[in-house]
């Protein structure tokens, strides 16, 4: 897709960070927008920094509930008719060890970074699809997607989930013959409102894990360091848009370790012939 004005875009987790600049960059290319977050505060913040020759459509979205993404989907087609770019964006973090991450802290994470993407793709897709007209949906994973990560279990779960969808999500859309395209974003350490997302968790899902204190201090620190901003990506999102790209990685570090985990996984099965292999698989 390389037209963008006079498109719609639709923006989960558009309060802040990477969603606020994913908002700035469409508007910039002229397209339509409608934003979703729950601190409909942000969302009116990142509202205020579009030209007001932009319309903008805004709505409080939890979108770890499948009616409230519904809800969105509903005002987004009714509001404009079509949906062009579909950004499930929002996100949460948990850290600590994984031994001692409670049930909730797999509940919330899991509910906001998956299931959000989930609901996303069940509410907006099949109009997409029927609507006949070339789009693309973008789901935000993470670096942590594509490896693991000390003290993020339950975050790196997610993720990972959520590049899996994205990839059988691909294959869906091509068997069907739809022009629709999908990318997945996989950005590492960005400064962002991530760190502080235990400010929305809900109070039922209150107990967090006891052991996040020095990892929360390491993300930080990442963050603060980090080269690449959240208006970097969302220009880096874009382009891989226009060129059908469907991995986004940002940081260029991160492909090395992509590599480097993929030749953890071959190993040394080059030195096996066929028929070792499948001996050692457990295959007669």
């Amino acid at each position: 897709m390389k037209q963008f004005e006079g498109r719609v875009a639709v923006v989960t987790g558009a309060a802040s960070g990477i969603g606020r600049e994913l908002a700035v960059a469409c508007a910039k290319r002229g397209m339509k927008l409608v934003l979703a977050d729950v601190d409909i505060e942000g969302v009116s913040a990142t509202k205020d920094l579009i030209s007001s020759d932009i319309a903008v459509r805004t709505k409080h979205c939890d979108v770890s509930s499948f009616e409230a993404v519904q809800s969105l989907a509903n005002l987004a087609f009714g509001e404009f008719g079509h949906v062009h770019l579909l950004f499930n964006n929002a996100g949460v973090a948990a850290l600590g060890p994984v031994w001692s991450a409670p049930p909730e802290d797999w509940k919330w994470v899991l509910g906001v970074n998956l299931m959000g993407v989930a609901h996303g793709i069940r509410s907006f897709v099949p109009r997409m699809i029927a609507a006949g007209e070339e789009g693309h949906i973008v789901n935000t994973s993470s670096a942590a997607g594509l490896g693991a990560v000390a003290g993020s279990g339950v975050y790196c779960a997610s993720k990972h989930a959520v590049v899996a969808v994205s990839e059988c999500l691909l294959k869906d859309l091509e068997i069907a013959g739809s022009k629709l395209r999908v990318n997945v974003l996989c950005p590492a350490l960005v400064k962002t409102a991530i760190a502080d997302s235990d400010r929305h968790r809900p109070a039922h899902l209150a107990p967090t894990n006891p052991d996040s204190a020095p990892f929360d201090r390491r993300v930080r620190a990442g963050m603060d360091a980090s080269d690449v901003s959240a208006a970097d990506v969302a220009r880096i999102t874009l382009e891989a848009i226009c060129d059908d790209d469907f991995y986004i990685l940002p940081h260029p570090g991160v492909r090395l370790r992509v590599e480097k985990r993929l030749h953890d996984i071959i190993g040394d099965h080059r030195r096996h012939k066929p028929d070792d292999l499948d001996t050692k698989a457990g295959k007669t």
